[in-house]
C-alpha cells in the first residue's frame, strides 16, 4: 500500500472508529505528513518498505529541530500508525513496536497559591461584566474546566438541584463535575443579570461578551489578563494555571487521585499523577520548615 493511501486510511479510522477530535486529527495528519516526506526523500513510497532503521533515522533528524515533548508525540503517532497497519494486516511486522520513546523531563504545572487565587477572585460586583467575570473565574477554579470547555457551556448544562455541571470534553467524552456553594451562588447571581447582556439576541451560551454573543477563548484571556494587572499578580498566569491550581489544591488537601482524574477529564491517571509530585514538594517543604530535627545545625 502506498504511503498516502495508508495515511488517509489511518486518519479515517481515527475519526470514525476512535472518535478523535478535529484538532487531534489535524495534529496526527501533520506529523504523518512530515514522516511521509522524510520517507519519500529516502526513496520509500510503500509502507511495506519501511524499516526500524528508517524510523530511527527520522527521529534522529527531527531531534535537532523539535522539543523532546514534540519528538515524543511524533513517535506516538508513528507507533499508532504502524500498529494500525499491522492490525489491518497491511504489513506483516510492526517495525515501530520496540522503538523507545525519548525520555521526557517532567515539568510540574504552575499553580497559584490559595491566597493569590483569593485575591484574583475578589471582584467587586458593580457592573454586568463584574458578575460575569466573577462567575466565570469561580467556575473555572471551582471545577478545573479547560478554557475551551468554559466557553462552550450553555445555560442548559447545569443541574442546580444535584449541584452538577455536565461537560462534553476531549474526544466527545461526557463527564459530570460537582459544584461548590461559592460557584452556585455566583452563577445564580450572574444568571439573574445575563438577560441584560443578551441584547435581545438568541444565544444559549452561558457566558456572553459585550455583543450578546458567546464568550471566546481570546475574550476569556483578555478578561483574565486585565484582572491580573489590576490585582498586581503575575501577568503570565493563564486559564490553564487556574485548572492546575484547582487540581494542586485538591491533592494537597488530601483528595483522592481518581476523583481528581475524573473531574479533570484525564483519560490516563498517569497524567493526573504529576500533581502528587507537586504535593510531595509541599510535604518536603513543610518537613524542612517545621520538623525540629530536619537540619543538623538545629540540634
Amino acid at each position: 500500500m502506498k504511503l498516502e493511501q495508508a495515511i488517509d486510511d489511518f486518519i479515517n479510522y481515527c475519526i470514525f472508529e476512535k472518535g478523535l477530535s478535529a484538532k487531534t486529527k489535524e495534529s496526527y495528519y501533520n506529523d504523518l505528513k512530515i514522516y511521509k516526506e522524510f520517507l519519500e526523500s529516502r526513496g520509500i513510497d510503500s509502507v511495506k518498505s519501511i524499516s526500524s532503521d528508517d524510523i530511527k533515522e527520522f527521529l534522529k533528524e527531527r531531534n535537532g529541530l523539535e522539543k523532546t515533548s514534540t519528538l515524543a508525540h511524533n513517535l506516538t503517532v508513528i507507533k499508532n500508525f504502524h500498529a494500525y497497519l499491522y492490525s489491518q494486516k497491511v504489513i506483516s511486522k510492526n517495525v515501530a513496536e520496540f522503538i523507545e520513546r525519548p525520555k521526557l523531563r517532567k515539568t510540574l504545572p504552575k499553580s497559584l497559591s490559595i491566597s493569590d487565587v483569593s485575591l484574583l477572585l475578589d471582584i467587586p460586583l458593580n457592573t454586568l461584566f463584574d458578575y460575569r467575570n466573577k462567575a466565570m473565574l469561580e467556575l473555572m477554579y471551582g471545577t478545573g474546566l479547560r478554557v475551551s470547555e468554559i466557553v462552550s457551556l450553555t445555560v442548559h448544562d447545569f443541574d442546580f438541584t444535584n449541584c452538577l455541571v455536565r461537560i462534553m470534553g476531549k474526544g466527545s467524552k461526557e463527564r459530570e463535575i460537582p459544584l461548590g456553594e461559592y460557584v452556585i451562588y455566583y452563577l445564580k447571581l450572574y444568571l439573574e443579570k445575563r438577560p441584560f447582556l443578551l441584547k435581545k439576541q438568541n444565544c444559549d451560551k452561558l457566558f456572553l461578551n459585550n455583543h450578546g454573543q458567546g464568550m471566546t477563548r481570546q475574550g476569556f484571556f483578555k478578561v483574565l489578563k486585565k484582572l491580573l494587572q489590576e490585582k498586581g499578580l503575575n501577568p503570565n498566569v493563564s486559564p490553564h494555571t487556574l485548572r492546575h491550581s484547582f487540581a494542586t489544591h485538591l491533592v494537597n488537601c488530601g483528595a483522592d487521585l481518581r476523583s481528581v482524574q475524573e473531574m479533570l477529564g484525564h483519560s490516563d491517571i498517569s497524567t493526573t499523577k504529576i500533581y502528587t509530585e507537586k504535593s510531595d514538594e509541599k510535604i518536603i517543604e513543610d518537613y524542612n520548615q517545621f520538623h525540629p530535627r530536619s537540619h543538623k545545625g538545629d540540634v
